[in-house]
């Protein structure tokens, strides 16, 4: 994908064709830097009043995903720190970079802390898509799934579909076809008949944001997975970095929920499935409450409950 300004980078992360918390967080750091390089002005007033407008431009893209906001809120905050234009523009660029190789490392880290829950053999159900493409990095549910893989052990993947847009169909499936782990696609609506029939170890997934007491709002679906993973006995795990805890919602339910044009319902790729005029609601995520959470797995650590104190524990770390 080529973009010629930041004006594309915002449309790119509308459209999600740049998508997954992490990698959202990455594509908007750099896509302010690329709009204070086109900034012409001569004083830093001027600067700023721009500015200002192209942190709002990306503030507005999508509500959800916690990783923009602090994206956001850091290049903000460096900028002020620059003395001239000149330098303020090449102290956004460093830290768009900083920002790309924490969530690198991050990443990196996480899936081998995670990798230590998955025993030889697992069966790991996963919904959407949290692999390279999502994080900029090395992924987090599929990561820690590669990880496992890299330590020697024997493990499957069950990925669904995830309707609407079906990332764990287009998306996750070639990720792990990549690094030939075995994967068998699922509809979203069949992964209680699995968990029922006990061919399921675990369930894994990534996180858009997690709230201060644990509550995790993910691809919508999450919610229905961890429910039925409890009454199934099947640990719930959820593998995000530190930078997708967000301390200033207290729960899952101060979350902003992003509701998308119902046409993703109606519509796959253009082609209509449902009757013309028919009402579809679309909300992107959905919130799941802490108690249905195994394990949070960051790269500070597993985390288990109680999350709200544990997690302090690893802000501090």
């Amino acid at each position: 994908m080529n973009v010629a300004n930041y004006h594309d980078v915002v449309l790119a992360i509308k459209e999600m064709r740049v998508r997954g918390a992490p990698a959202i967080g990455v594509a908007a750091a750099y896509g302010i830097a690329l709009g204070a390089q086109g900034i012409k002005s001569r004083g830093k007033a001027e600067f700023f009043s721009q500015f200002e407008q192209i942190l709002q431009a990306f503030s507005t893209s999508r509500p959800t995903a916690v990783n923009l906001f602090r994206a956001i809120g850091r290049m903000r905050k460096i900028a002020a720190t620059g003395s001239t234009i000149t330098e303020m523009k090449e102290i956004l660029i460093n830290e768009a970079k900083r920002i790309h190789q924490e969530e690198i490392e991050a990443s990196r880290r996480l899936s081998q802390v995670g990798a230590e829950l998955i025993k030889d053999g697992f069966t790991i159900l996963t919904h959407c898509n949290a692999g390279p493409l999502a994080t900029a990095g090395y992924g987090t549910a599929l990561g820690v799934i590669k990880a496992a893989k890299e330590q020697g052990k024997g493990v499957n993947v069950i990925a669904t579909e995830t309707r609407p847009l079906l990332q764990g169909a287009r998306l996750t499936t070639w990720e792990l076809r990549q690094e030939n782990i075995p994967v068998t696609l699922v509809t979203d609506s069949m992964a209680g008949y699995f968990m029922h029939q006990g061919k399921i170890d675990c369930v894994i997934v990534g996180a858009d944001r997690i709230a201060a007491n644990g509550d995790v709002v993910n691809k919508i679906g999450t919610y229905a997975l961890a429910v039925l993973a409890k009454e199934n006995n099947i640990p719930f795990y959820v593998a995000a970095p530190n930078s997708t805890i967000d301390f200033s919602v207290s729960s899952g339910d101060r979350v902003p929920i992003e509701e998308r044009n119902p046409r993703e319902v109606t519509h796959i790729q253009g082609i209509p499935i449902a009757p013309e005029g028919v009402k579809a609601a679309n909300p992107a995520f959905d919130v799941t409450p802490h108690n249905y959470i195994s394990t949070i797995i960051t790269e500070r650590g597993i985390i288990k409950e109680p999350y709200e104190k544990e997690l302090k524990k690893i802000a501090r770390g």
